[in-house]
């Protein structure tokens, strides 16, 4: 049976009295980082040349031939000295982004990365595959297509800050009462980062591998990121004790994977505002809401978080680093609690 956002609230409300996950610091046991993933590829055949790496060096010869790594994903840790939580927390981005997207955000305040280490969680912050620190790989001979790169007026209108962009930030047009703090948007946007449609297997078996390290643990994750995070459940059943879709923008097909394996996952499902009447977010969801609607089927915990019906509005797509954004992550850590995720 479907559960109201507002029935789990209720449930919840026990395990936060007493104490307020924003405030006061946490004791840092550890920080670390690792790979996880990849495989070796050799190239040959490739001809030299001769580049001048710095302005004061010489004119060196660079082989490109040899063995390289591809394939793996980066991941920042940081463990408590005295968690709260059952499990570990993994936070995955969404697409052309990076675990970026979880620490401090463009306006400067902090973010979500800090808000569940103080909420009692070990986090950890990835950058998927081609991203960031995980590094990428030759095209056309390891990577199969060119990368593409997101311009700024897709990230204002589909990240559904305001319908209307200008290259003159004076001009720009955002939604009335939105979240997203317009003044910090070019800073935002140094944040992207290029990406290759060709890479899903990779990232998918990188993503499984960081799940087999870790875990068991909860998943925290945005937009593109959410159907590697549900695959990633369905590939190592019992590893993945909790998954939060923030704007998921895909999702596994129902009728093609064994879900009886993840009906035990408690899932949720969190959606911002101007939503209403927007046709190419209309068709992303299909697919979440096409998995959650099968999950709830099979007798599972698939709740929805629809921000502005409960009152809470103006959310961007990038909802973790919208201006409310500490009072969306007290409604998810809430909704953890209920579900019997922290200790």
């Amino acid at each position: 049976m479907e559960r109201s956002f507002t029935s789990v609230m209720l449930l919840a409300a026990a395990a936060l009295v007493g104490g307020c996950a924003t405030t006061g610091g946490f004791q840092v046991s550890e920080v670390g980082s690792f790979h996880a993933g990849g495989t070796q590829v050799a190239l040959s055949g490739l001809a030299e040349r001769e580049l001048r790496l710095t302005p004061s060096a010489p004119v060196m010869k660079v082989n490109p031939n040899g063995e390289f790594e591809t394939g793996q994903l980066y991941v920042q840790y940081v463990r408590l000295a005295a968690p709260r939580a059952r499990y570990p927390l993994l936070m995955w981005h969404g697409g052309g982004l990076t675990g970026v997207t979880w620490e401090t955000k463009p306006d400067g305040a902090p973010g979500w990365q800090q808000y569940f280490l103080q909420a009692g969680h070990d986090v950890y912050v990835s950058d998927a595959v081609e991203r960031g620190r995980a590094s990428w790989s030759r095209y056309p001979e390891i990577y199969t297509s060119e990368p593409f790169f997101r311009p700024k007026q897709e990230a204002w209108e589909g990240f559904r800050i305001g319908a209307g962009y200008s290259k003159d930030p004076a001009q720009r047009v955002a939604y009335p009462g939105g979240q997203f703090p317009v003044e910090a948007f070019d800073q935002f946007a140094k944040q992207a980062v290029p990406r290759w449609a060709t890479n899903n297997a990779a990232t998918q078996a990188a993503y499984d591998a960081l799940v087999a390290k870790v875990c068991p643990c909860v998943i925290v994750v945005h937009s593109q990121g959410s159907a590697f995070a549900m695959q990633a459940s369905l590939n190592a059943p019992g590893k993945v004790k909790g998954i939060v879709a923030v704007e998921p923008g895909g999702a596994p097909d129902p009728a093609a994977v064994n879900l009886t394996t993840v009906k035990g996952v408690p899932h949720l499902f969190v959606w911002g505002d101007n939503l209403a009447g927007n046709e190419g977010w209309a068709r992303l969801r299909a697919a979440p809401d096409r998995y959650r609607a099968a999950l709830l089927a099979q007798g599972g915990v698939a709740d929805l978080l629809d921000l502005p019906a409960n009152g809470i509005k103006g959310n961007s797509h990038m909802v973790m680093m919208d201006r409310n954004s500490d009072q969306v992550a007290a409604r998810i850590q809430a909704w953890m609690s209920a579900n019997r995720l922290m200790k």
